[in-house]
């Protein structure tokens, strides 16, 4: 009797036991409650006096990997490697947007984005690279070209910017040269050194691809997603850009231009992208030699025939050349090169009505003056943010609220052609960054 009672104890001590055991496991294996943000306000483009609220929620801790900092320990001192009169500067280290640093991030594509400054460039350049920083996703490697005053210049601004986006970019600056001709004929060509963007194939030896743009060029959506045309080139083309015009009867090529140009309307060169490799290798038709000419060998020669007959300086030997070989290039929609002949004469950029612009030129001077407000203030909402702020309210709320004063223009009477892409971009740029889930509606 005592023997089976004690059994029986034991059974109902080791029940209770394994109770306890797999309750305990249950309440273990729960997940933790996720922690809920307050609301955050974002107004939209749409209806400049709408507010759209959204709940976000973030994960736990562990799942926030993303905001974490690199370790200090990590960074690397900056590098100025000094060959001849080239000065090449590359940073590293890390990154106070808080993107995370792994090997595999370190592996991904770098894109190259090339700008040429001369005179009185230097701010509008750092505008230009900070609009390319911003909201690009892959790294960059920016190759600046620039009078000897001004790259000193440079590097003691991009210096500046190394705690807060150094993990996102590197850079190297070059003097002003060219390998052909007269030196100061070309610096003088239409602007001041604009004429390097043609050498660039020649100089870069050691780089595929290549994104070039003015330096009166902003970045409103990310620089990856024109990168992403190169994978849209087929087997001939090796180089893109946007129409000078969409509208023949009013585009300049179309009724003053002296010379060939491509297509209907001619080119814009205020946006190139190139693929460097098939120009160094291919030979291309002109009308001076029958079979054809290496991009180096064509462009004195053409520049001696043209010189008197060209206008617009380096864009139109471009044209002129393309003229010749047109299954070389592709061209991308105007919202990829929205300037201000887009819109004084009346809105003509369908692609910026129905998308919104990606890449804003503002070329005429219209940053520096009050001839196109529309321009102006998304230039100065750029260059006024400071890295280290909040996009939302350092840059997305002052640029809506002063285009407000624009909307009886003629280019700012559409806000969302300006406004569309930068909200899209700022609100996927947010999402990345800051919040990693979104809590799922109550069933």
């Amino acid at each position: 009797m005592r023997i089976h009672c004690k059994v029986v104890v034991i059974a109902v001590c080791l029940g209770v036991f394994l109770l306890l055991y797999f309750l305990g496991g249950n309440a273990a294996d729960d997940p933790p409650l996720k922690e809920v943000a307050e609301d955050y306000y974002f107004p939209t483009s749409s209806g400049l006096g709408h507010i759209v609220a959204s709940k976000l929620t973030k994960k736990p801790l562990d799942e926030l990997h993303i905001l974490q900092k690199q370790p200090l320990t990590d960074r690397k001192e900056a590098k100025v490697v000094r060959g001849g009169n080239a000065i090449a500067k590359r940073q590293r280290g890390d990154m106070g947007l808080g993107r995370l640093s792994s090997k595999r991030a370190r592996a991904e594509e770098v894109m190259h984005l090339a700008v040429v400054a001369c005179g009185n460039r230097l701010d509008e350049t750092l505008t230009m690279v900070k609009s390319a920083l911003l909201f690009s996703i892959k790294r960059i490697k920016f190759h600046i070209f620039a009078e000897d005053p001004l790259s000193s210049q440079f590097e003691k601004k991009l210096s500046q910017w190394a705690r807060a986006v150094s993990n996102k970019f590197q850079y190297s600056i070059y003097p002003i040269t060219f390998s052909v001709g007269n030196a100061e004929e070309w610096k003088k060509l239409f602007k001041p050194c604009a004429a390097q963007r043609l050498f660039l194939p020649v100089i870069l030896k050691d780089v595929d691809s290549l994104l070039y743009v003015d330096t009166d060029v902003l970045f409103l959506r990310p620089m990856d997603d024109m990168w992403s045309f190169l994978k849209a080139f087929n087997t001939t083309q090796l180089a893109a850009m946007a129409p000078e015009h969409e509208i023949p009867k009013i585009g300049w090529y179309s009724r003053f231009a002296r010379h060939p140009f491509y297509g209907v309307t001619g080119v814009n060169s205020g946006v190139m992208l190139m693929n460097l490799t098939r120009i160094r290798r291919t030979l291309f038709k002109n009308s001076m030699i029958p079979s054809g000419l290496s991009w180096e060998d064509l462009l004195h020669p053409l520049y001696q025939k043209y010189k008197n007959h060209i206008t617009w300086g380096d864009q139109d030997l471009l044209n002129i050349i393309f003229h010749y070989n047109p299954e070389s290039l592709y061209t991308f929609p105007c919202q990829w090169n929205y300037r201000p002949d887009h819109c004084m004469y009346g809105s003509n950029c369908k692609g910026a009505e129905q998308e919104g612009v990606s890449i804003l030129h503002g070329n005429r001077g219209v940053y520096h003056d009050d001839k196109q407000p529309a321009f102006k203030v998304v230039y100065d909402a750029i260059h006024e943010y400071p890295f280290e702020d909040n996009l939302f309210q350092s840059l997305f709320y002052p640029l809506q609220t002063k285009f407000l004063d624009t909307v009886n223009t003629l280019c700012g009477r559409i806000p969302q052609v300006f406004l569309k892409q930068v909200e899209k971009t700022m609100r996927t740029v947010y999402e990345k960054k800051v919040v990693r889930h979104v809590k799922p509606p109550p069933k």
